[in-house]
């Protein structure tokens, strides 16, 4: 049986590291006045990269986000139970929207979109997505290239976009939301969130992020109370409507009263219509009670279950301003181009 062959391994030898990585110094050094000019010239890469950078402005705002108190909740829906209401569920914090579920909100398209297509100025007719598509650079092109160089224009929330609006509008969330748009939290530990808004101009970052806590506050608010303000609402007509028949029960039995003092005592009957009309009066007006008194309980329960978002720090002008610094640019332009080309050398070039 033939013996299999291995292949030599020489012996390590700290020695003989140590003699390579003195040639490779000596390698470096021989070539020396050439990284120097590769220095140089990533150096001044560098410097051209912060110049051709654009200066951008970052607006932060602050935000606690405080949950509708629920310590009351089995209490009050025990009371509503006693008048055939079912307020169970309704309280709490469990949901959807709970916890950090609010920065996904904040970043989901929707409210990006609609904060968009809110009015730039009061006194405008242009929208804070005309703006951002102007200062982004994206509505000439867009117009140049799909519209016949047509401008895009996005009317407020309420008008039916074309299928290019429409696309130009989803460029424009896709950007913000990868790219310029950050939400989280200043600490684990506690309730405040901090979203912050990148952008070119320094108006639209401000009033981006501030109309989008607000879009945000809205929508969340709505969605947490919406069970109980349909009860309330609900509660609330159906008093209208029986406080309206009580009030015409009511005229019904003064009138019958009054017809009743000029009749003829020989008609023993005659004073039954009068009994009948106090008798819907007297019922109508314990149901009215008890419907009233079932709506106050559904009003408290709303105001203790609806949240509220606490704006803690807002930007205001002049925003923070992110400009590239030429020093620091042409120092690590310097190194990354010096290092590439003195790795090129111990690879490459080993004379």
């Amino acid at each position: 049986m033939k013996q299999e062959q291995y292949p030599y391994e020489p012996e390590f030898s700290f020695k003989q590291v140590l003699d390579q990585r003195r040639k490779d110094f000596w390698l470096l050094w021989k070539h020396r006045y050439t990284l120097i000019v590769i220095g140089i010239i990533g150096a001044g890469l560098g410097a051209l990269y912060a110049w051709t950078r654009p200066i951008t402005y970052t607006a932060k705002l602050t935000f606690v986000v405080e949950e509708g108190s629920s310590g009351g909740g089995s209490l009050l829906s025990g009371l509503a139970g006693q008048f055939g209401f079912d307020l169970g569920g309704m309280s709490g914090t469990g949901g959807v929207l709970a916890g950090d579920n609010v920065q996904e909100l904040l970043r989901s398209q929707k409210m990006i979109k609609n904060t968009l297509l809110t009015p730039f100025r009061t006194d405008s007719s242009l929208t804070l997505a005309d703006r951002y598509a102007e200062t982004s650079k994206l509505k000439k092109p867009w117009a140049e290239k799909y519209n016949e160089g047509k401008p895009i224009h996005f009317p407020a929330i309420g008008t039916k976009y074309t299928r290019l609006q429409d696309s130009l509008l989803q460029v424009m969330v896709k950007m913000i939301t990868e790219y310029e748009l950050s939400v989280g939290k200043t600490d684990k530990k506690l309730s405040f969130f901090e979203a912050s808004v990148t952008m070119a101009n320094e108006e639209v970052a401000q009033l981006f992020t501030t109309r989008l806590i607000d879009q945000a506050t809205r929508f969340y608010i709505e969605t947490k109370t919406l069970r109980l303000r349909n009860n309330v609402n609900r509660l609330q007509a159906r008093a209208d409507s029986i406080g309206r028949l009580l009030n015409r029960k009511t005229y019904s039995a003064s009138a019958a009263n009054n017809v009743l003092l000029d009749i003829n005592p020989a008609y023993p009957t005659a004073n039954v219509n009068v009994e009948l009309k106090e008798r819907d009066k007297m019922v109508l007006q314990t149901i009215y009670a008890e419907i009233v008194k079932n709506l106050e309980i559904s009003r408290t329960m709303l105001i203790q279950e609806t949240p509220t978002f606490q704006i803690v720090d807002e930007p205001e002008l002049p925003l923070e301003k992110n400009r590239t610094g030429y020093l620091k640019s042409m120092v690590f332009g310097g190194l990354i181009l010096g290092f590439a080309y003195a790795l090129y050398l111990l690879l490459f070039n080993r004379e």
